[in-house]
């Protein structure tokens, strides 16, 4: 058993960097490339058979766009990643997110335009609170991550015109009796997202520098409107310049930090108190109620529709503007332009700055939610003491300094903790030993969220790599404990994703059935087996999986940079032969390029995208 990741940059006793030819063993090797085969007809054969399970399930959301049960097929197979294990549920579950992202795939005409576009929904149909193609720009981020390893680019490439370049990034949000605004601004910014940091993952999977360099001035408009509208401005304010967002338009509607700072608030805010504010904000059942008290009337600009318009600072929200930043920053930086690269590296250093000065909480050690120091009703820059799963999001950016990272790696111990996050099903989106710590109820005081899944193990993964000096084996059995019980929520029979469960004892997910608004197979691929493109081309491969987690697993047909990529570990490669016979295999374009004998590895291909 390994007790340690060994990294590229150290000297290690297991580093592998083996091409073609070189061999750590001068005993005969096992044909490797019959093997792949093997392994590739098998994942292949697998994923055609879920598509025809998937499809024969019956009480499902119809399709969005024009691919359906009858032409589905095709295009899966075609455009699906090839992926294989020892778990039989983590195989379907990859497959059946690819065929659930299908049916999400819409094409629009738009009018404003007359052009058409291929956009990603989240509901189904053309909900009051999404844009006029349908698709909703709260899951953007994750949509990209997830999205981006389908072989084919121009989905993402149209999507992401459509929000930066559309209508989508010109209409003004409708105004509705479904998330109603007091705030006038494009259909883009309806919530938060990482927009800009989604479109440069999609092109570390598939390059495109004349694309990127035409999209880039939009995207720097886009990054505009989140300066214009979402920051603090009070000069006396610590907040002051911060990135500020409504928990609704965060897409993470009624939670802790907010119900602290609501209570803690006087004027048209004082109708929340300890006693009361379960029957005030706690669920959309609630907002009815102070939507006819006689503070909503006296101050019918303090509420929409019963719900505060009560402004936060989140670690969220600030996470997402640092990874915007930072991604235009390498964006301009690789098209040639190293004068607006400074410029968005050093404004994606002052939101690190004021993130780590501000919301780090040195007792809680932990980032923590404030109120934002402008807003128009509501106490102001208070911080809220309750600790979010939202206070893991700097780690997804890689916003921690790496100078003094041990500082705030304190945070994770909650990770795994059943005071923390941890629990028996899954992981909670507050703290579990907070007094107001509440999983039944439809908001975000503790209930389980596949999007805060998706954030937070991309997160702990990236801790796990980037920061932690040495990575134990029960570090990475964490992380695969919550993929694994991520997977079994999908469903014991037929596979579904839904909005939300109950960490202590949920066995499905509940709400909208088939629902994009999380990641999986970017999970498996980036996180657990640790495929990381670069914009340069260099490709690396380091696996958080334990040793003995599966006997196998085939991760192939992945197109990254034009080249598809296939990865093969088997603990016996040779059955027939006695003792260990495990190998770690990576072909490019089927020519085996990378082989290690042994346990752990981080294998660099440098030229993998030329």
């Amino acid at each position: 058993m390994e007790n340690h990741m060994t990294r590229f940059s150290t000297v290690g006793r297991m580093i592998f960097f083996l091409f073609l030819g070189l061999c750590s063993s001068c005993a005969q090797e096992p044909d490797f490339d019959t093997v792949l085969q093997d392994f590739k007809a098998s994942a292949k054969a697998n994923l055609t058979k879920d598509i025809k399970t998937f499809n024969a399930y019956t009480d499902r959301p119809a399709s969005d766009g024009p691919f359906n049960p009858g032409n589905n097929e095709a295009f899966l197979v075609k455009n699906t990643p090839l992926f294989i294990c020892t778990d039989s549920t983590m195989n379907e579950v990859f497959n059946y997110r690819f065929w659930m992202m299908l049916k999400h795939l819409r094409d629009y005409h738009d009018p404003e335009d007359n052009k058409n576009y291929w956009v990603y929904t989240e509901f189904y149909g053309t909900p009051n609170h999404a844009s006029r193609s349908g698709a909703i720009t709260c899951p953007l981020g994750q949509q990209f991550y997830d999205a981006r390893w389908v072989k084919d680019p121009q989905y993402l490439k149209s999507y992401a015109t459509y929000f930066l370049k559309g209508s989508g990034a010109t209409l003004q949000q409708r105004e509705n009796g479904s998330f109603l605004t007091n705030l006038s601004r494009p259909e883009s910014h309806h919530f938060s997202s990482w927009l800009i940091n989604g479109v440069e993952a999609f092109l570390k999977v598939h390059p495109d520098d004349a694309w990127m360099k035409g999209m880039l001035p939009a995207m720097e408009k886009h990054q505009q409107v989140w300066d214009s509208l979402f920051t603090v401005h009070n000069p006396g304010s610590r907040t002051n310049g911060m990135y500020k967002i409504m928990d609704l338009y965060d897409g993470m509607e009624f939670s802790l930090s907010a119900v602290e700072g609501l209570i803690a608030s006087d004027g048209p805010f004082s109708i929340y108190t300890k006693d009361n504010w379960r029957d005030n904000y706690l669920g959309w059942g609630t907002t009815g109620k102070v939507a006819n008290s006689a503070a909503a009337k006296k101050y019918p600009e303090a509420f929409n529709g019963g719900y505060p318009w009560f402004y936060l600072v989140r670690p969220s929200v600030n996470g997402y503007a640092y990874g915007n930043l930072k991604s235009l920053a390498d964006m301009y930086g690789k098209v040639g332009d190293f004068a607006l690269s400074e410029k968005y590296d050093q404004r994606a250093h002052s939101v690190q700055e004021k993130t780590l000065d501000v919301l780090w909480d040195d007792k809680a050690k932990f980032f923590m939610t404030f109120t934002a120091g402008d807003n128009v009703y509501g106490v102001r820059d208070f911080e809220a003491q309750v600790r979010e799963s939202v206070g893991y999001t700097p780690w997804y950016f890689d916003m921690i300094p790496q100078e003094n990272h041990e500082k705030y790696d304190v945070a994770w111990k909650l990770f795994g903790s059943e005071k923390g996050f941890y629990n028996t099903m899954g992981m909670t989106t507050a703290e579990r030993q907070h007094p107001y710590y509440n999983e039944q109820a439809y908001a975000w005081n503790g209930r389980g969220w596949p999007f805060q899944n998706s954030v937070v193990y991309k997160a702990y993964a990236n801790y796990l790599r980037d920061y932690k000096k040495e990575v134990t084996s029960s570090d990475k059995q964490l992380l695969m404990d919550y993929v694994v019980k991520l997977a079994a929520m999908h469903g014991t029979g037929e596979k579904n994703i839904g909005e939300w469960y109950i960490p202590s004892d949920g066995k499905e997910f509940g709400g909208v059935k088939d629902y994009f608004h999380s990641t999986f197979p970017d999970i498996i691929i980036s996180d657990l087996i640790g495929v990381k493109p670069k914009m340069d081309g260099t490709l690396t491969i380091e696996p958080l999986l334990p040793q003995d987690a599966w006997d196998f697993f085939y991760l192939g047909d992945l197109v990254v940079g034009g080249h598809t990529l296939d990865i093969v570990w088997n603990k016996d490669w040779e059955p027939e032969k006695d003792g260990d016979q495990s190998w770690f295999c990576v072909w490019k374009d089927g020519v085996l390029k990378i082989k290690a004998d042994e346990w752990p590895i981080r294998a660099v291909i440098e030229d993998f995208g030329k």
